[in-house]
């Protein structure tokens, strides 16, 4: 069977395909009639067409039959009976757009909705800092990523303030606060957002049956209504709104559909259907989505989004049902992060659709060569690390062991690789610098590696850069990111600053240390000669100084790059008060990285106090 459309099935404009092709039926009570190969553009795009019994029993009657998105007209003949038939492809589109037979394949455009500087920031001691939040932004608007939720501005000033200046200084993405339905909520959004050229402002409730009875205690009724108010109120600040029920993938279809149609009549120009707690399977996914595009009756004045997470490692598989069932919009985080087992990733949902595009026929805006850059900045900034066989950033993605897959690669490397590594933005080479590169040198190989640094940013850097070289002869791109991160994480307002340090240490003596910090013009110095060994001592040491508990929750210490004289990069989480807090050093001295960690993570405490205290008053 040869079909020639104009454009591929799961786009949206009229289509009419002429097919010739001959077609025994069965008498099964349904049964599928054909596989379709529809060759546009030199790809193909494959559907199934269903035809029951009671449809073709009946001569030359039309029949309608389901390929993904597309409903087929076709004059069917009797049972048992071969014969040569017209079919024709139509699809709706609110204008009714047409087009001509040979005339090329257009791809639908999905947008991606990032959410890691809210969704992700809620790992577990993945807080960031100002500063490290408008890097991700930076470079997620640089990626070219559509809508930056930036965070939820009434859960703390931080995040208020954060949501604030990304508003007031990106350019190019929509940014978007997240709200409850209600006016505190939804006013508190809009001051956070108002000052982006683009602003949209994204309103939830939950609605299945659990939640409405144990978290809740609302009616149905009461649901709905809060609904329509949340969002009008939202509505009466912005066009661009956003309305998500909570725990859409376990909300009766009935309930659901009656809670999205109220929501688009009120004003919502989004409809996000969260998987919340990661329950959903794709099959489900798919179901779900096809069901609110059938039933809703204004769903074609929304766009479609799609929010799940990874509790059953289903989140990028029910991510792509979703679009497949046609979701406009997905939303998800760099590295995959997020509460609990975290967000479908960004770099896998976006490499998915690019790679098998001849299956999905959609694309999107982002430039994937600064995947890996942006995974590697996200990684820094929220100290967790990217496991080795991650897909699409990890560093095996593209390593190859086996003798054969080896074998393979070097006779065609698409006989193992279906991307390559500079597509998503591996560097070909890992360059060396040394004391004699230049501040140019520098600031060209970090944006290479995905920074965008300010003059003073890069002034800072290229201090410690010299100080680097002199201590070891050849710098790497470890050696360049470690410097990087540990001045955009230590843009913190440094009260306490390391001065000096002096450690002892034996087999069978009592660690010491004597350090000197300074916090404004006055020194404070402490000598300690306790602990386990010269880093416990350290701890002891800053404790004393700045006098504060700190509970350790979690310390690593890695190497930046190769060798003895590499980088050491200390990351640590500290509890204090009851909540966590990050912090990260890096030197060759893997003492002075954890006193510079401790630091880091100490100021930021006291710089939270402080913008909660300038809140309060």
């Amino acid at each position: 069977m040869k079909i020639t459309p104009k454009m591929p099935l799961l786009v949206e404009p009229t289509v009419d395909v002429a097919v010739h092709s001959s077609l025994r039926l069965g008498d099964e009570q349904s049964t599928p009639a054909r596989r379709i190969s529809a060759a546009a553009s030199g790809r193909a795009a494959i559907g199934v067409c269903w035809i029951s019994k009671r449809e073709h029993d009946k001569t030359m009657n039309p029949g309608r039959c389901l390929a993904s998105r597309v409903f087929f007209d076709i004059g069917l003949v009797k049972p048992n009976q071969q014969s040569e038939f017209r079919m024709t492809v139509s699809t709706k589109t609110g204008k009714g757009a047409s087009a001509e037979a040979g005339q090329g394949s257009v791809d639908r455009q999905i947008k991606i909705f990032d959410t890691t500087l809210r969704d992700g920031e809620q790992s577990p001691g993945a807080s960031m800092s100002l500063a490290e939040k408008l890097e991700v932004a930076q470079l997620l608007a640089d990626m070219g990523v559509d809508v930056i939720e930036a965070g939820f501005p009434i859960a703390s000033p931080g995040d208020f303030e954060s949501v604030k200046q990304i508003s007031q200084t990106l350019r190019g993405p929509t940014i978007c606060g997240l709200a409850r339905c209600n006016e505190k909520d939804i006013d508190t959004a809009w001051e956070a957002v108002k000052h982006a050229p683009s602003a949209r402002i994204h309103v939830f409730l939950a609605t299945s049956a659990i939640h409405r009875e144990f978290k809740l205690r609302m009616t149905p009724d009461e649901i709905v209504e809060r609904a329509i108010a949340g969002v009008k109120r939202a509505a009466s600040y912005c066009d661009d709104i956003e309305f998500s029920p909570e725990d859409a993938c376990r909300t009766e279809y009935d309930f659901l559909c009656r809670v999205v149609e109220a929501a688009i009549d009120a004003g919502a120009t989004t409809v996000n259907i969260p998987d919340t707690v990661g329950y959903a399977t794709p099959n489900e996914i798919f179901d779900r989505f096809k069901m609110l595009r059938d039933r809703v009756p204004n769903i074609d004045r929304a766009v479609l989004s799609t929010h799940c997470h990874d509790d059953l490692g289903l989140a990028v598989a029910n991510s792509l049902a979703a679009v497949a069932a046609g979701a406009g919009q997905i939303e998800c985080t760099i590295n995959g992060i997020g509460e609990r087992a975290g967000n479908a990733a960004l770099e896998e949902v976006v490499m998915a659709m690019k790679t098998r595009n001849d299956y999905f026929r959609c694309s999107t805006r982002i430039d994937t060569t600064k995947l890996v850059p942006a995974s590697r900045l996200v990684s820094k900034t929220t100290g967790i690390q990217v496991q080795r066989n991650k897909a699409i950033v990890g560093k095996n993605a593209f390593a190859h062991e086996s003798g054969i897959h080896q074998d393979g690669m070097l006779k065609e490397r698409s006989t193992y690789e279906i991307m390559r590594p500079e597509e998503v933005g591996f560097a070909k080479t890992d360059l060396v610098l040394g004391k004699h590169s230049g501040r140019a040198a520098l600031a060209d190989r970090a944006k290479t590696l995905g920074f965008t640094l300010t003059s003073d940013q890069l002034q800072q850097v290229f201090h410690e850069f010299k100080k680097l070289a002199d201590k070891k002869k050849e710098i790497y791109d470890g050696d360049i990111i470690a410097l990087v991160q540990h001045q955009i994480s230590g843009s913190v307002d440094a009260q306490w600053e390391l001065v000096d340090y002096e450690v002892r240490s034996g087999k069978d003596h009592h660690p010491s240390v004597k350090l000197t910090l300074r916090n404004g013009d006055q020194e404070f110095s402490e000598s300690v000669q306790q602990g386990d060994g010269p880093i416990d001592a350290a701890f002891w040491a800053v404790e004393k100084i700045v006098d504060m508990e700190l509970v350790c929750k979690d310390f690593r210490v890695r190497s930046a790059t190769l060798g003895r004289d590499a980088i050491g990069e200390v990351n640590l989480e500290v509890e204090y008060k009851g909540k966590s807090y990050r912090g990260v050093g890096v030197s060759t001295d893997s003492v002075e990285s954890t006193i510079l960690a401790m630091l880091n993570a100490i100021n930021r405490i006291i710089a939270e106090e402080a913008s909660q205290k300038s809140f309060d008053t």
